[in-house]
């Protein structure tokens, strides 16, 4: 039988909205002990992703983008919009300033193999579970996935 996302997702996750302060996520993070957070609106529907690297802009701060001085003018040698993007994580207060908004989510009737590959390809830790309205009904984690694999 293929185990499915249901069958190793943690119902019910701790969620923020995008206008959550900052601190309050952090705290929220700490007492669960858990490294990221779905991000959904006021109708439940997943917009982003708060994860502890998204944090990570609030200590480590951002370096100005190299650049070079011509007859007066600024030119920089990498885009300029990351930097800004950049710039605004570190400076956040809220949530919604600091979180990753394009979230990479999954639904529960997928195969749990699948849930495996997206992660590891995109290089992410969790996966919110949306039902067919992008509402948050689950989470999935790397240590979900490997405790189902010990449960076989």
């Amino acid at each position: 039988m293929v185990k499915t996302v249901a069958d190793a997702m943690t119902t019910d996750p701790a969620v923020v909205q995008p206008e959550t302060p900052l601190k309050e996520a952090i705290k929220l993070l700490v007492e669960k002990k858990i490294s990221g957070l779905p991000v959904v609106n006021e109708e439940g529907k997943l917009v982003g992703v708060l994860s502890e690297s998204d944090l990570m802009w609030q200590e480590t701060g951002v370096d100005t983008p190299p650049y070079i001085m011509f007859l007066d003018s600024v030119i920089y040698l990498q885009n300029p919009a990351q930097y800004e993007k950049e710039l605004h994580k570190a400076l956040g207060q809220t949530v919604g300033e600091v979180m990753s908004d394009r979230p990479i989510a999954i639904t529960r009737d997928r195969p749990l193999k699948e849930a495996a590959q997206v992660m590891h390809k995109r290089e992410v830790r969790r996966l919110p579970v949306v039902d067919d309205k992008e509402a948050v009904v689950g989470i999935i984690t790397r240590g979900d996935i490997v405790k189902t694999m010990a449960d076989q």
